[in-house]
């Protein structure tokens, strides 16, 4: 049996009903450390659990993503200095999927999502210190966005994450979130 799942920032309003996690986020809320803006801010919502070793985890979402910097997705996270967030994201007046590693400086990456749908499945994968992101919409192929180093401990939290920086009211619904294997190296592309 998988271990229960916690909160870090417990947002005033959520569920968890079979499959399906909402939230709403509060005001002001995000993940981010120092890059560019200067502040570090550490108030996002993550719903988590810890997991050992090396995983996929999997989700699909979907969010009434309106303003500036709305976000929902997944997060893998060994500290506050020590992180990596995606999922989708309102920037540039639409919505693309942002991931930011974080290795006690944010960095972020965008990519579009041309005729976007309204939800996107999110994939995870750490091989050690290597942490993979895959996205896909639809029933389409996964797309490779991201691989990058982080510096994590055996054990890591692994969960959906949600944040509005520039207002509160982001409704954020995860469908199938999951952990297992990793996928196979050979499954990258």
């Amino acid at each position: 049996m998988a271990p229960k799942m916690t909160w870090l920032n417990e947002p005033g309003e959520w569920s968890h009903e079979g499959d399906v996690i909402h939230a709403v986020t509060e005001l002001r809320t995000d993940f981010w450390r120092r890059t560019f803006y200067g502040w570090v801010t550490d108030n996002g919502h993550f719903y988590h659990r810890p997991v050992t070793g090396d995983f996929t985890a999997e989700v699909t979402v979907s969010a009434t993503h309106t303003t500036l910097f709305d976000q929902a997705g997944l997060m893998v996270r060994a500290d506050e200095r020590n992180w990596l967030k995606t999922g989708l994201e309102v920037t540039s007046g639409a919505v693309h999927v942002s991931t930011v590693y974080t290795r006690e400086f944010s960095d972020v990456s965008m990519a579009p999502v041309p005729g976007h749908q309204g939800e996107m499945s999110m994939r995870v994968t750490r091989f050690g210190e290597a942490v993979t992101v895959h996205c896909r919409s639809a029933a389409g192929p996964w797309r490779l966005l991201r691989l990058g180093h982080l510096d994590l401990p055996e054990t890591v939290d692994v969960g959906v994450m949600c944040c509005s920086p520039e207002r509160a009211g982001l409704e954020a619904t995860f469908r199938e979130f999951r952990i297992g294997p990793p996928i196979p190296r050979e499954n990258l592309e």
